[in-house]
């Protein structure tokens, strides 16, 4: 599943806004999004990351997705750097 994706990456980047500047320097691989996450808030990450020709993957749950990347709190989205 997605979520195994954050574990095997060689790096993170945790949040819209950090996964928008990792977009924009090039360095991201994928990108995960969760789809429990307010549109409004994942809306801008996932058009810079088609406009960059990232891959896009949802998940069900920020609060999943947050425990994968090791904090306490949910994370709408993800940058991996494989």
């Amino acid at each position: 599943m997605s979520y195994e994706k954050v574990l095997q990456a060689k790096s993170v980047v945790i949040g819209t806004k950090q996964a928008v500047k990792a977009l924009k320097s090039g360095k991201v691989d994928e990108l995960i999004v969760a789809e429990d996450a307010d549109p409004s808030v994942i809306r801008k990450v996932i058009q810079v990351a088609e406009d960059c020709k990232i891959p896009v993957t949802q998940v069900d749950s920020m609060k999943k997705l947050g425990k994968r990347c090791g904090i306490d709190v949910g994370a709408a989205a993800v940058a991996i750097i494989y």
